[in-house]
């Protein structure tokens, strides 16, 4: 089997002849730091955020990408939004939906304002349309691997209902305080989701990345009936509209996500990711749940990739890979995304590790 066959095997909950492994998000570092492994230095950026490199920068970085996805073999990527952004100053950017972000050496941009405070400011506000500009991560992946898996990473209702409003907690008071805004937000950023659905695959996507924390590490950030109310029936279209596509589509949370597993299955989604280890036992997940979705992560970004050993990442990718693989259905990654503080070495192991350990005969005991 190709990457690809073996992806889309896995998110069918079907047994392939090996362990997938994917990735949800590289950051620029850490894309830098494990192409040096593979490319020339001097065919490398400097590293710094991509709406500050130049065009060549750009290429170089992609090009370092792609340089170890193929030396790796890795079985899928993932193509992001390209969609224009710009820097306000030293310490915030602004998007293409006018939404401003606080920037950080240490972790993704956080949204701190968007251009909706109020029911009012719906009057005469629309979503940007999606360009083919947007899609040209895609595009280039799709031409370069046509063996691979290709994801396009995009949020959905919660994340991007709460980004124009310019902070999670503004959204989550609003189920309370002004329900009608939060319904009236959902159908715009909803309707806009299917429109970058459409177009994604028609630009070749396998499967949709669905990002967006519905939790933290001691449980979901709503109940199961605000989800069920103000969250699950946009979700429901999304899954629709990615299945009549002929795609699958996955939905990635943080934290503790176990009380809206069985409504995220019930939406349609056809994998939970990332099954993070601090809060989440995969073994009972894939126990639980294994049987109605393609479970995805779990090797912990947080400590073990940070801080661990090659040795003690190889050691947990196969205990992973024991409690989550037999039966098929799983994909490997990490818990979140390979961030500035994962050592390229451990992420090798890791690659390597899944390779060694994640041939299903012998974890059958064929």
């Amino acid at each position: 089997m190709n990457g690809r066959e073996r992806v889309l095997a896995a998110l069918e909950r079907r047994q392939p002849d090996m362990v997938p492994i994917w990735e949800m998000a590289y950051n620029e570092s850490s894309i830098i730091g494990i192409a040096k492994n593979f490319v020339a230095p001097d065919d490398l950026p400097e590293p710094k955020l991509l709406m500050d490199m130049s065009d060549e920068e750009r290429f170089q970085l992609l090009g370092g990408l792609m340089a170890f996805v193929r030396e790796l073999d890795l079985d899928g990527v993932t193509a992001v939004s390209l969609a224009p952004r710009e820097r306000v100053d030293k310490e915030h950017m602004r998007d293409a939906l006018g939404v401003v972000y606080h920037l950080s050496e240490h972790g993704e941009p956080y949204p701190v304002d968007g251009p909706i405070k109020e029911r009012s400011d719906l009057e005469g506000f629309s979503m940007r349309e999606p360009a083919d500009a947007d899609f040209l991560m895609l595009d280039l992946f799709r031409s370069t691997f046509p063996e691979k898996s290709i994801a396009y990473h995009m949020p959905a209702t919660f994340k991007l209902s709460w980004t124009l409003l310019g902070s999670m907690e503004q959204l989550l008071m609003a189920y309370i305080l002004d329900p009608e805004l939060v319904r009236e937000l959902a159908r715009l950023v909803t309707d806009h989701c299917l429109q970058v659905v459409d177009r994604a695959f028609e630009k070749g996507a396998d499967f949709i990345a669905c990002e967006g924390d519905l939790a933290h590490n001691p449980g979901p950030l709503m109940s199961p009936a605000h989800y069920d109310e103000f969250i699950g029936p946009y979700h429901r279209e999304i899954c629709a509209r990615v299945h009549e596509r002929g795609g699958k589509i996955i939905k990635h949370s943080d934290g503790d996500l176990l009380p809206l597993v069985p409504a995220l299955i019930e939406a349609g989604f056809d994998g939970i990711h990332p099954i993070q280890p601090q809060c989440m036992d995969i073994g009972k997940v894939k126990k639980d749940f294994g049987d109605r979705a393609c479970l995805l992560g779990n090797i912990d970004c947080s400590f073990l990739l940070v801080f661990g050993t090659p040795a003690e990442v190889r050691k947990n990718v196969a205990d992973t890979i024991a409690a989550a693989g037999p039966g098929g259905g799983y994909i490997i990654s990490s818990s979140n995304s390979i961030h500035p503080g994962c050592k390229p070495e451990n992420y090798l192991a890791m690659v390597d590790a899944a390779r060694e350990y994640g041939r299903y005969p012998e974890l059958a005991g064929a």
